[in-house]
């Protein structure tokens, strides 16, 4: 089925251009060109150098450090976009920040979440390609189509190859549960979950203050080869608190898989020193000087997230690509 646009456009904002190119290439197009500079006075600027009339155009900013110039850049971007007259504009968010604050969930608080989705929708999106959302609500933020893809069978594939047979997929708390339930599945081992509190939460000051303490694992992981299984991680704190109970209780083997890697601070230097032996996450993030961490594997969603562009602009249903490709949940 043919699209009722003439062509397509990709444009990268500043927040991750090499997922962004990899995208391009595996389409077989080349990104558009567009000038984004940021003025003494602070203020960012976009200008598109090529016509988009009429054009199915792809916005491609993955929402990384720092974040509100990535957020404000991505809007300006779809401003540019739209008063161009882009017969279609879709926004290409592999990383969609302030996840976590999903609902209020404390006294004046804001649903950030939700401000955010509102601005996408303002500045021009007429719909949204994202990645392993925080929490799966956000979708309903939008009032424009929200296709939210998964990099989970990815990682499902990863172990698989590693042909182990003592794996155990750990949740790192409850929330997380039934998506690692989804993750053991696939690979047809059993679950274990992480019990925890919240202690209190960590002070700007002082990112290296420990604000989890990991109370208990449900299941069984004592001589087992563990998978902890999580959505992105920041600091690193409570994957290590988690690593650090599974060695305790006797995991002969401890790796993460994790979507996203904000890695703020010292936090990659924090996971290399934690019992875990092998940390598995995507691109949806750029991470940098790799090379003084081997034990990192870096699996790019480029081919993913083209696959869902190819079909967006054809016309073709995304409904054919798996669930857990789409989502992570069932």
């Amino acid at each position: 089925m043919s699209s009722r646009f003439s062509d397509m456009r990709i444009f990268s904002g500043s927040g991750n251009p090499a997922l962004a190119k990899a995208i391009a290439d595996r389409l077989g197009v080349t990104l558009g060109d567009i000038t984004l500079t940021k003025f003494p006075n602070d203020n960012l600027f976009a200008r598109l150098n090529e016509s988009v009339r009429e054009k199915d155009v792809f916005v491609v900013q993955s929402l990384s450090a720092p974040l509100s110039d990535r957020i404000m850049e991505l809007l300006i971007m779809l401003d540019a976009c739209r008063r161009a007259a882009a017969g279609r504009v879709t926004a290409v968010i592999p990383f969609f920040a302030y996840g976590r604050t999903d609902k209020r969930d404390q006294p004046r608080v804001p649903i950030t979440a939700r401000l955010l989705a509102d601005m996408i929708q303002v500045a021009g999106a007429q719909q949204v390609i994202t990645l392993d959302l925080h929490a799966g609500q956000i979708q309903g933020f939008f009032s424009i189509p929200v296709d939210e893809l998964s990099a989970m069978s990815l990682m499902v594939r990863h172990f698989q190859q590693q042909r182990v047979d003592n794996y155990t997929v750990v949740a790192p708390d409850m929330g997380f549960a039934k998506r690692a339930r989804n993750f053991a599945e696939k690979l047809s081992v059993p679950l274990a979950i992480v019990e925890k509190r919240h202690l209190h939460h960590i002070q700007p000051h002082d990112e290296n203050e420990r604000h989890v303490e990991a109370l208990n694992v449900i299941g069984e992981v004592q001589g087992r080869h563990c998978i902890l299984v999580d959505d992105e991680v920041a600091t690193g704190n409570s994957l290590v608190a988690a690593a650090e109970l599974l060695a305790d209780c006797g995991a002969t083997a401890i790796s993460a898989a994790v979507v996203h890697s904000i890695m703020a601070g010292k936090a990659l230097e924090r996971i290399t020193a934690s019992p875990i032996n092998e940390f598995v996450t995507t691109d949806s993030l750029p991470l940098h000087q790799l090379d003084a961490y081997p034990h990192v594997k870096v699996l790019s969603v480029a081919t993913l997230m083209a696959e869902v562009i190819q079909r967006i602009h054809s016309g073709i249903s995304v409904d054919s690509i798996s669930l857990f490709d789409r989502t992570g949940r069932r």
